[in-house]
């Protein structure tokens, strides 16, 4: 016997458990609370199991609904945004573009690029994320953001890394630091100050950790002091005369940072390489793919810092 389960059923089932309540189920959905209890039953007779409990209070879901739910969010993601892209091919004029990118990304390069964006495409909805590596491959995976622009953080399977720039990485201090005046430092030569590093979360901290154990660089991050989850509090440390740190070209080329000396890094120059994130197997939308044709051109164009370089 065929299925006669689709995507009104799971849509259903999801708001039901969202609400615990039929009735305010029904009037999110527009529907009337015996049509939407006929569909939740439908559901259950064709998986043969009971996903709900009901009391005469509330609506709660079963042990087999708790292990059915996520399923049916991401199956129901995943229609959405098919639906959404074949959309976007016919309203590239009154699309929506959601991207994510690392702090340094979003504060460095998307500005500019997103005002080129913005005088040819006027109504074009852009979201824009600024949030920690894995929370931006996160955001990919689950059809959340259309790309994302941030260092590659843990080679998911699911997903495409694009090089986009490659920035070296180098020893942030103070600009009266008695290594300031220096043009370049070897890793074995760091001072003895307190280190300071963006906490474990971050793209940045993550990679640091790969070099460090795998012996790429003479370091081991066993003495540091104090962590921090935002490069602006990182600079504001710095400035107190707290200690150094440790960052990528790009990441400490933004305002938070003025004031502060970068000394690149050699023996062995290590560099962070800034990938666009998007899903395999998943077309870009018309308006994304603008975006990202926006962002590539104009970072041919743009002065980049001194030890940022753009992929060819």
């Amino acid at each position: 016997m065929s299925s006669i389960i689709g995507i009104r059923h799971l849509q259903s089932f999801i708001e039901v458990a969202r609400y615990g309540s039929f009735t305010r189920a029904a009037k999110h959905l527009h529907l009337t609370q015996s049509a939407l209890t006929a569909t939740i039953k439908q559901l259950e007779q064709d998986a043969g199991l009971t996903l709900f409990d009901r009391t005469t209070r509330r609506v709660d879901l079963s042990a087999e609904g708790e292990r059915f739910l996520p399923v049916a969010e991401r199956l129901l993601s995943d229609f959405t945004a098919a639906l959404d892209d074949l959309r976007a091919r016919a309203e590239l004029q009154q699309g929506k573009v959601s991207l994510a990118g690392s702090p340094s990304v979003v504060t460095r390069l998307i500005p500019s690029a997103l005002s080129q964006f913005r005088t040819q495409y006027p109504s074009i909805q852009v979201d824009i994320r600024d949030e920690s590596a894995g929370s931006l491959e996160h955001r990919v995976l689950n059809n959340e953001v259309d790309f994302a622009i941030a260092g590659n953080h843990s080679q998911q399977p699911e997903l495409d890394y694009t090089p986009l720039l490659r920035d070296r990485y180098g020893l942030i201090l103070p600009s009266d630091h008695q290594l300031a005046g220096l043009s370049v430092l070897r890793w074995d030569q760091l001072p003895k100050d307190d280190l300071l590093l963006l906490s474990s979360d971050t793209g940045i901290r993550a990679q640091l950790t790969r070099f460090s154990h795998s012996g790429r660089i003479p370091i081991t991050l066993d003495r540091v002091q104090i962590e921090v989850s935002n490069p602006a509090s990182l600079a504001a440390l710095i400035s107190q005369g707290l200690g150094v740190s440790l960052l990528p070209a790009l990441a400490a080329d933004i305002h938070s940072f003025a004031g502060l000396s970068f000394l690149p890094l050699s023996h062995p120059v290590i560099e962070r390489e800034i990938c666009i994130i998007t899903r395999k197997g998943r077309a870009l939308s018309p308006a994304a793919a603008a975006l990202l044709d926006t962002v590539r051109h104009h970072l041919v164009q743009m002065a980049l810092p001194t030890w940022v370089n753009a992929m060819p």
